[in-house]
């Protein structure tokens, strides 16, 4: 069953991050609501089907893919959204960075794509999942993360926090390697698949391939409907910003998912406190003399 979402801000989030999934059908509804929600508030389904230019089936379907039981439930969130607009709150827009921008702007562009990446992420971001994932970790033997090209890079960076602590964690970004290292794990391991699409062959071959083996599975996706999601125990949403020719949303899905990464780490820590803090501290003493500027003795 699909998460109800209640605040305003997730319900933008969710509309941001699922409509590029959404047929043409489902991206008018959801382009009308997100664009006028307190004009649709006021509309029945029948009436917004029309105003659309769809059917009441797909303003239902719609509905049901944003999170709500019914047109009814969704009709509740729009009109929150609608007062939470006329109270003040920004609204929620992106300008894409263009081939002739100045730098100023460049700067100012990314930083507001940005903060609403992760302002969208943690608003839809199933506390429950996270709470879930977590504690996998926490008591995981040992955490195989899977991921590839930009999200690879977020995966080595998972590993490294939980190298830190003390857990045995690897990174996986050679698809070959992934899955022989998959069918070794078993019930209480983990395994993390990590894809913004929700539908990279080869980041879903070896969680299946742990799943099928009795290791717990995390997806983090920024597609809940994704092909990844079959084989996930546990999901955690992420969120992007809208694509550009300059900015594809390999770079913007980042941002978001280097966030549910955090939360993960930082979940894991303070749930391995006695372990964690020691072995932090060591391996910050280990490495301390690299930071510390080398003086030239006269001979």
């Amino acid at each position: 069953m699909k998460e109800t979402f209640s605040g305003s801000g997730a319900l933008a989030a969710k509309f941001r991050t699922l409509a590029p999934s959404m047929t043409r059908s489902m991206h008018r509804v959801a382009e009308a609501v997100a664009g006028d929600p307190a004009g649709c508030a006021k509309l029945t389904v029948t009436a917004l089907a029309t105003r659309t230019g769809t059917s009441e089936a797909t303003v239902v379907r719609t509905a049901r893919l944003l999170g709500y039981p019914g047109y009814r439930d969704l009709r509740l969130a729009l009109a929150a959204l609608a007062a939470q607009q006329a109270a003040g709150a920004p609204a929620a827009v992106t300008a894409n960075i263009a081939v002739d921008d100045p730098l100023p702007s460049v700067v100012a562009k990314l930083a507001h794509d940005e903060q609403q990446c992760l302002a969208d992420t943690a608003a839809q971001l199933d506390l429950a999942q996270l709470e879930a994932a977590v504690g996998a970790l926490a008591t995981a033997r040992r955490t195989d993360v899977y991921g590839i090209a930009a999200s690879s890079l977020v995966a080595q960076d998972l590993v490294q926090k939980l190298l830190r602590i003390g857990r045995i964690a690897h990174a996986h970004n050679d698809p070959h390697l992934a899955v022989t290292n998959a069918v070794q794990l078993r019930p209480g391991d983990v395994a993390v698949a990590i894809t913004h699409s929700g539908n990279t062959h080869d980041v879903i071959e070896p969680l299946r391939a742990a799943f099928d083996h009795g290791a717990t599975t995390i997806a983090i996706t920024g597609r809940p409907d994704g092909a990844v999601t079959q084989y996930a125990d546990h999901v955690l949403t992420t969120s992007t910003s809208r694509e550009s020719e300059l900015r594809p949303a390999a770079m913007s899905s980042r941002t978001s998912q280097l966030l549910v990464v955090d939360c993960l780490f930082i979940g894991v820590a303070q749930r391995t406190y006695d372990t964690a803090a020691p072995a932090l501290s060591a391996s910050y003493e280990a490495l301390a003399h690299r930071h510390t500027p080398r003086r030239n003795h006269a001979r």
